[in-house]
């Protein structure tokens, strides 16, 4: 059974407006958890931080964890980019062995998830979700950075890493996705209205069914329900049309911009740490037999694509499913810690 919801609001009823739709926190069901539009209620492992900005016309403000090293200091600071249904508190294990070990962290809540902001209008693009992304790293003085990037995170990571070489000192790649072109290899596409449609029929069962199949190879451990409770939630929320039209203009991002063909031009020292279990495919939903059957191969895509980027090096877990650093933490940050140190 899911916790039931903190209401953190003064008001009775909290409301949002989207194209004109009203919407309201009266209309949640009462067993249901729910946060606020930007996970106000949900509890981070570290101190929540907030960065203001401007973007596309809108003041803008991006939620992120700056954990300072508790071992002794390094010098080096580790940026790590989440995925679509995860959050910057996902990362909170490996925060935890990184900062252990001399490394500060900073971990993002990107734009349109989780605590940060959610448009009612954005133009969506990891050029510019990069740009954020460095405007923040700038404002924290940041020059030099280890980026890691798990799932959606990957490419993210990726694009980054593209844009701003010089400053990467070293890229880690978790089960990426874009490994390959969905919609080149036949997957239908979904209108962001068709998306949005989608997503507003998310539910707490409907995350767990998927994360147990995708992300935990069919085995499920309690400590798992913290996260479906984290996106239930948001989605559960007053906010859910909003979080929904944002995840909508997100999915349309993911599957319409490939980075699969640029993974050749990246110079900075990758590694690619694959859970050759992993089985997730942007639109497997509604994808032909035929072609669902040919994609999310992570045993096979995670060779592929270290052969397409310079003297990349590829770490297995075998076994383990997309996310390898929940699903056996110590195991993954052991070796995290040891491909860092290198």
């Amino acid at each position: 059974m899911l916790p039931r919801f903190k209401v953190l609001l003064s008001a009775a009823v909290f409301s949002l407006s989207l194209s004109g739709a009203v919407f309201s926190g009266a209309a949640l069901a009462a067993d249901a958890p729910g946060y606020g539009p930007q996970l106000q209620g949900f509890d981070y492992p570290f101190p929540l931080k907030n960065f203001s900005f401007n973007s596309q016309g809108a003041p803008l403000q991006m939620g992120y964890l700056d954990v300072p090293p508790t071992g002794h200091k390094n010098g080096q600071t580790v940026v790590l980019m989440h995925g679509k249904n995860f959050c910057a508190a996902t990362w909170g294990d490996t925060i935890s062995a990184l900062v252990s070990k001399g490394y500060r962290v900073i971990a993002p809540d990107q734009v349109g998830f989780c605590s940060s902001t959610k448009p009612s209008h954005y133009q969506y693009s990891f050029q510019q979700l990069a740009t954020n992304t460095h405007e923040l790293l700038k404002s924290l003085k940041i020059s030099k950075a280890v980026i890691v990037g798990h799932s959606t995170g990957g490419m993210l990571a990726t694009r980054y890493s593209l844009m701003f070489a010089p400053e990467v000192s070293k890229l880690v790649l978790v089960n990426p996705i874009g490994l390959e072109d969905w919609k080149a290899k036949g997957v239908p596409y979904r209108t962001v209205d068709q998306w949005y449609d989608r997503e507003l029929k998310t539910s707490a069962d409907s995350i767990k069914q998927y994360e147990l199949k995708t992300y935990y190879v069919n085995k499920w451990k309690p400590e798992y329900d913290r996260w479906v409770d984290m996106l239930a939630g948001l989605n559960n929320g007053p906010g859910h049309k909003l979080v929904a039209w944002n995840s909508a203009l997100i999915y349309d991002m993911i599957f319409t911009q490939p980075v699969v063909y640029e993974f050749k031009n990246l110079r900075v020292p990758t590694t690619l740490m694959i859970g050759t279990a992993d089985t997730t495919a942007i639109g497997s939903d509604i994808a032909p037999p035929a072609v669902k059957a040919k994609i999310g191969h992570y045993n096979v895509l995670g060779k592929q694509v270290a052969k397409m980027i310079p003297h990349a090096k590829l770490i297995e877990f075998k076994g383990l499913g997309h996310a390898p650093q929940m699903e056996e933490p110590e195991k993954f940050n052991a070796t995290l810690l040891k491909t860092l140190s290198r």
